[in-house]
């Protein structure tokens, strides 16, 4: 399987940027480290931007979100950034300083990034900023939605709302910025994924609640040629949905899963209370879901490696494990 994207050879090759530096923010997360990769085989220089020197394989520089410091010189030579870092939202508790971190996480690091390119010569291009469809809420209807949509009234909604408008004062300052909602994403190596299919492969997967609330997931590889493609092409501005296009239902999911790792599902469907009473306002983010649509990307030139929840189940759970 290739990686990244080709360029379409029917198209002007003008409107694509020739850069060469990225800098990446959560670089040594779940898609930052495969992003990471897959941008230095088509040829990027990578470069992370950390709280301590500590990941391998790249130049890093190191920055402070609560003291708003950058090290010196981490922005020079850059042609785009790619901001992915932010407080995890599942795992933990939403207390109320935990909800404060998840998104103050968000909000202080893009402000510091948006005052450092004020203040620093640079040649900075464009900004491919993460987001979440959880900007249109967790109790959606049921309809697919589309960037147009407003956002949702809940606390998640609320974090990428708010994450999101941060990013304008850097669309101001004359940088091309692309705001990537994501969805599930998919890794044998980390995320949701790798923790419901260890349930399942020990006979304690089921399904949560209803089982009816959608997941609009999406394989990592898509994730981040997504990513490069907004990175590339600087006709893309504002948000895209980053989600597969087929989500399907959690209980259509889990049994997806037990499906390719040929194991049965004994367990009924883990009540809604017992899951609410475990994770408290977080139980949220599994019991409520969203169908959102792929179209934008789509009509954008991207063309999906993994269309299908199975297709993309089987790659990371048996052919990753054949590698």
């Amino acid at each position: 399987m290739s990686e990244g994207i080709s360029l379409p050879t029917d198209v002007n090759k003008d409107k694509y940027h020739s850069m060469k530096t990225i800098l990446i923010t959560g670089g040594s997360g779940l898609i930052g480290s495969r992003l990471t990769t897959m941008l230095q085989s088509r040829g990027y220089e990578v470069r992370h931007l950390a709280r301590e020197k500590k990941n391998k394989g790249v130049q890093v520089f190191t920055w402070d979100v609560d003291r708003q410091e950058i090290e010196p010189g981490a922005l020079q030579g850059v042609d785009a950034i790619v901001h992915l870092a932010g407080t995890a939202v599942a795992d933990k508790r939403w207390t109320e300083a935990r909800k404060k971190e998840i998104l103050e996480s968000r909000t202080k690091s893009t402000l510091l990034l948006c005052n450092e390119l004020k203040k620093e010569p640079h040649n900075v291009k464009s900004f491919v900023c993460a987001s979440a469809i959880g900007y249109y809420g967790l109790n959606c209807k049921d309809e697919s939605y589309t960037e147009e949509q407003a956002a949702g009234t809940d606390f998640l909604a609320d974090v990428t709302e708010r994450w999101e408008h941060m990013t304008k004062a850097i669309n101001d300052l004359a940088i091309r910025v692309v705001n990537i909602r994501t969805g599930v994403v998919l890794s044998e190596r980390g995320g949701a994924l790798e923790q419901m299919a260890r349930y399942v492969k020990f006979y304690v997967g089921a399904p949560l609640g209803s089982g009816g609330q959608f997941i609009s997931w999406i394989h990592i590889d898509d994730q981040c040629s997504i990513i490069i493609k907004a990175l590339e092409d600087i006709n893309w501005e504002g948000p895209y949905n980053s989600v597969a296009p087929n989500p399907v239902t959690n209980e259509v999911f889990t049994k997806a899963i037990a499906n390719v790792i040929d194991r049965p599902l004994l367990l009924p469907n883990i009540p809604s209370v017992v899951l609410k009473a475990l994770l408290g306002e977080m139980a949220s983010v599994v019991l409520s879901g969203c169908r959102v649509s792929a179209s934008k990307v789509i009509a954008a030139g991207y063309a999906f490696k993994f269309v299908n929840v199975e297709e993309a189940l089987s790659d990371l759970l048996i052919k990753s494990r054949q590698k």
